[in-house]
């Protein structure tokens, strides 16, 4: 019977980093075969690989496009309109803050007519 060679194998390495800086990943440890290949065939592993997980990544906030700017709120004079936009994702694990959601901005219709003659003389006659 030949002689089998034990295989000989370097102790693993440290485990390198993971391979994300956030959440869920991978990390590897190898060691080198030290035995000449000729002298037998050694199965063993030369790598291994496990889950590596951090802290959640920082999820900004998202928010829809902006609405139509609204009819101007009065019918004369200086009024103003708004326009809004929806929270699509919630910012979590310290991600970038909501802007805001509503933006106002003045509009004017035509000016407003301060009361005339035809209605004071109206006035008048209704008493």
């Amino acid at each position: 019977l030949p002689d089998t060679i034990p295989c000989l194998l370097s102790p693993w390495s440290e485990w390198s980093e993971c391979s994300v800086t956030c959440g869920k990943g991978m990390r590897t440890r190898q060691r080198m075969l030290k035995s000449a290949a000729e002298l037998g065939d050694c199965n063993e592993e030369l790598e291994q690989a496990e889950k590596c997980m951090l802290p959640e990544c920082p999820i900004d906030c998202e928010l829809t496009e902006w609405s139509q700017w609204s009819e101007c709120n009065t019918s004369c004079g200086k009024g103003h309109m708004i326009r809004t936009r929806m929270i699509k994702i919630e910012p979590q694990f310290g991600g970038a803050a909501c802007p805001e959601t509503v933006q106002r901005t003045k509009c004017r219709v035509r000016k407003c007519l301060r009361g005339t003659g035809m209605e004071k003389r109206r006035w008048k006659e209704a008493r």
